[in-house]
């Protein structure tokens, strides 16, 4: 018998975009992206006025079978859903934490997405896995970390302190682990808790600590909870320390934390992700003297780096901590790295697949060097100290949480009234603030108080700015004094 001719499998090449297919398509997104970019400084810095009903608009139940041309849906993120949202890039926004979006690291995502390498394993792109870990000992000699430790870039803050707390239980607990508590002051951010629920702690296992007057978890009564949680039979066995929290920006005594989790066998993790780039600076060196004795820190440069979102890193000392909680192996793997100065990303994070991060923080670093990041730092610990001293001038106005760093918290006050009625009364400033347009502010509520807050992390935000905020929330104020 004859052998059977296979079928012909047709080629279908209808994802493979030709040379000029792709420099067109990159040229009408540069045509939109870089007047979008110009024009921050005359954006609103949040628009989200019927944002909503017009989402609806755009719900499609159906995939779609057929394409659409390029500038059409181009021209409906720009024109339509991009406008309609928070601005965060935007020199007016001081809401939050400001995230940066620095352009050289969008060039970079787009050869990062384009070349498509993949950085899980040193193996797999040897070079760019490289440049990462380079990205990552610059960060540990910012903080203070000596040789051996180590860390990874990861989405943001929230997974970073998720692999935080693994790493400390893998560390300090045994395999059942449920009798483990761990620490946090009333300021801390939620994704602490919410890491340890992910890490298998049941809500109980996370003691909240109350802070001092300045937002500043109090060490007298961490200690008690401490002694107290070992009568009860249960093991302490993780703190954390807030240098910058959200609500205020407090900075704890991160020093005399550092003792006292020495002292008590406690892993020390430090909250870092808004503050700790400002230990590029001396000021912030200073305000966060001891961090460099933590067991583990979280930073996050797309808020002290001013990268676009998406941009997170978990250090600690010991870099073998890492590989002990995350390891793991697979047959179809090859073998992984035993030379120190060489990382396997996949060994020491929770992720296998993975972008490369490292290329959108390298790219700037090494195209600007630190200095403009120090000095643009520099100005914002100048300007939230300057935005606070004009308001503390104010009869009608109480600094509430002064600058640790680059975020105060404040609040209008009045004679006589209840906290109910200054809380509404904050309200209808912050909101007549906001609809002006030209910054954007929130406000949070704690220890009973509802306090307006300003944060200067961006870049593009100056004097000029600031002092726009100032004199909207000014004139605010007066009309609703008047009212």
């Amino acid at each position: 018998m004859s052998a059977r001719v296979p079928p012909p499998f047709p080629a279908d090449t209808s994802l493979e975009l030709r040379p000029a297919e792709m420099e067109r398509l990159v040229r009408l997104a540069m045509d939109r992206i870089v007047p979008h970019v110009d024009s921050l400084s005359a954006q609103r810095a949040a628009d989200t006025e019927g944002a909503a009903a017009l989402s609806r608009s755009l719900i499609e139940r159906e995939p779609p079978e057929t394409g659409a041309p390029a500038e059409e849906l181009l021209d409906l993120l720009f024109d339509r859903a991009i406008p309609k949202s928070f601005n965060p890039a935007s020199p007016g926004y001081l809401a939050y934490i400001p995230g940066g979006g620095l352009f050289p690291s969008a060039v970079a995502g787009l050869v990062a997405a384009a070349a498509n390498r993949y950085t899980g394993l040193f193996a797999a792109a040897p070079l760019l896995v490289q440049l990462e870990t380079n990205v990552l000992r610059w960060f540990a000699r910012i903080a203070g970390y000596p040789d051996g430790a180590g860390g990874f870039l990861s989405s943001g803050g929230s997974l970073a302190s998720f692999s935080a707390i693994v790493a400390a239980r893998c560390d300090r607990l045994p395999e059942n682990f449920l009798s483990g508590v761990l620490y946090v002051s009333d300021q801390a951010h939620h994704c602490l808790a919410k890491a340890a629920l992910l890490a298998g702690f049941p809500a109980r296992s996370v003691r909240v600590i109350p802070t001092d007057d300045a937002f500043r978890i109090r060490l007298d009564l961490l200690g008690a909870a401490v002694a107290e949680d070992r009568r009860e039979g249960r093991t302490p066995f993780l703190v954390v320390g807030n240098a910058g929290t959200t609500n205020t920006g407090a900075v704890d005594d991160l020093d005399a934390l550092a003792t006292l989790a020495a002292r008590e066998g406690l892993w020390f993790h430090v909250d870092a992700a808004y503050g700790g780039f400002f230990l590029l600076t001396e000021r912030g060196r200073s305000r966060m003297a001891g961090i460099a004795r933590a067991d583990s820190i979280v930073l996050d440069p797309h808020k002290g780096l001013f990268l676009p979102y998406g941009s997170g890193c978990l250090l600690v000392l010991d870099a073998a901590t890492l590989r002990r909680a995350h390891g793991a192996g697979g047959e179809y793997l090859p073998g992984m790295q035993s030379d120190p100065d060489l990382v396997d990303f996949c060994e020491i994070s929770p992720e296998l697949s993975r972008p490369y991060r490292g290329l959108s923080a390298w790219l700037p670093l090494k195209m600007h060097g630190f200095g403009p990041f120090r000095r643009n730092l520099e100005e914002k610990l100048d300007l939230a100290s300057y935005a606070a001293a004009v308001l503390a001038r104010r009869e009608d106005v109480e600094i509430a949480a002064p600058p640790d760093l680059s975020l105060f918290a404040f609040r209008f006050v009045r004679r006589g009234d209840r906290e109910d009625g200054l809380a509404a009364r904050n309200r209808r400033i912050l909101d007549a603030v906001n609809a002006r347009g030209r910054v954007h502010l929130t406000a949070t509520t704690t220890k009973g108080r509802t306090l307006l807050r300003i944060c200067v992390l961006s870049f593009r935000t100056h004097r000029d700015r600031v002092d726009a905020a100032l004199e909207d929330l000014a004139a605010a104020a007066d009309e609703a004094a008047a009212g």
